[in-house]
């Protein structure tokens, strides 16, 4: 693979940043705060059935079919009604979650090497990320990872999320980048991968589910985990 790179996109949940872990971890300590057990309601129930409804209204709003508002309303509202839980403001709940969340820190294993490594080979690093700005600033902040980027690209500040092409599109521009020097790293598949290829640049896809098969002219590279990312670029 070993191309002549200048720029590189990373995405920052589940990429670089824990979001499984941290965001467990976060919703523990809300439903701790909230005494939820209250309701005779396990944790690993709670979090099982927020996660489905979350996922859900994050695909409807990357398909621009709910605003942010009902988002981060409607995934605790649903998760209450469909466990029986009353008496709390599901806004407020979810402002105490995300507060909560950016103040977690634990990152995927290899990131800081693999970051290392890149800015001393003289790359010029990027994000691009689907999550609300005020959050996804803290965890750069909180992390210490916003030291190696040089800009961070927001879709709520852009108006579009991946896989959009104009996510992309602005990113490049805006980092006065080529589309055959730069590459995109992420370990979503239709977010991430197909979003940039759509785009017209290369691509790493991190994770170890099977991707399907595309077909493109650019290069597509798989890794199971960061630390073999040194070796291809």
């Amino acid at each position: 693979m070993k191309k002549n790179y200048t720029h590189i996109f990373f995405d920052l949940d589940n990429t670089l940043w824990d979001f499984k872990t941290n965001g467990r971890e976060a919703l523990r300590i809300t439903y701790h705060k909230y005494n939820l057990d209250r309701f005779e309601l396990t944790f690993d129930t709670f979090y099982e059935e927020y996660s489905k409804n979350n996922t859900e209204l994050w695909i409807a709003y990357r398909k621009k079919e709910v605003y942010k508002s009902e988002l981060i309303r409607l995934r605790f509202q649903k998760t209450f009604d469909s466990l029986e839980i009353d008496g709390i403001d599901p806004e407020e709940m979810n402002a105490v979650y995300l507060h909560e969340m950016s103040l977690q820190s634990a990152l995927l294993g290899g990131a800081i090497p693999l970051l290392d490594y890149l800015k001393s080979k003289k790359y010029k690093l990027f994000i691009i990320t689907n999550g609300f700005r005020e959050v996804q600033h803290k965890k750069l902040q909180h992390t210490g990872l916003v030291s190696y980027f040089d800009k961070v690209f927001i879709s709520e500040d852009i108006k579009v999320p991946k896989p959009g092409r104009e996510i992309f599109e602005y990113a490049i521009k805006s980092s006065n980048a080529k589309k055959s020097k730069s590459i995109m790293i992420g370990d979503d598949w239709d977010v991430d991968i197909l979003g940039a290829l759509n785009f017209g640049i290369d691509v790493v896809y991190v994770g170890d589910k099977q991707p399907l098969k595309t077909e493109t002219k650019h290069i597509v590279k798989k890794v199971i985990s960061l630390g073999e990312i040194a070796d291809l670029l």
